[in-house]
């Protein structure tokens, strides 16, 4: 573990280095942003948007919470980014090994949000094999935030209809590095 101050003496030096080598408007953003797609992610910090997609700044709206849950705030964000920027995509992006979703109980507020999405898959073979229990707990949870955003909000409702927006889960493979998107 490292201590804080050590932690934020790392911060400083890479914000530093950054700073060195990325000079002028193609390094840095220094317009506004307009961003193609929304990504609604976990904030595992083995997977962040812009490094699995290869993008840069200004190409992604990010979103990042515990678990990829859909909660108010996300649910804001969504519509903010797709009402303001006019983006068409929003990726729920959920990935393997997973901490949120088999979370202890310390993380009330997301276990709870998660919990419906996996309490179906008990009653199923699959909660045999404690592997394939927690791959389809992941993918369970990602299809749910799915769906929260497409039936939880009028304005994205309304942009799906009449807009084109699309809303679509997708699945990071921390150990290939490969994104599996869902079509359902």
């Amino acid at each position: 573990m490292i201590p804080a101050r050590e932690a934020l003496e790392r911060l400083h030096e890479g914000n530093r280095r950054f700073v060195e080598s990325a000079s002028g408007p193609v390094g840095r953003p220094s317009a506004g942003q307009q961003p193609f797609a929304i990504v609604l992610g976990c904030s595992d910090s083995r997977v962040p948007a812009e490094l699995v997609f290869g993008q840069g700044f200004g190409d992604l709206f990010v979103i990042r919470v515990a678990g990829n849950i859909v909660a108010p705030s996300q649910v804001g964000s969504v519509e903010f980014a797709a009402d303001r920027f006019e983006t068409r995509l929003a990726v729920v992006l959920g990935h393997t090994q997973c901490g949120a979703v088999a979370a202890s109980p310390n993380l009330r507020a997301i276990v709870d949000r998660i919990r419906p999405a996996i309490e179906p898959l008990f009653g199923t073979p699959v909660a045999k094999d404690p592997a394939a229990l927690a791959a389809e707990a992941t993918r369970a949870n990602i299809r749910a935030s799915v769906a929260h955003l497409r039936h939880g909000s009028a304005l994205l409702e309304r942009r799906i209809e009449r807009d084109g927006l699309l809303i679509v889960g997708a699945e990071y493979c921390v150990e290939a590095g490969t994104v599996e998107f869902f079509d359902d």
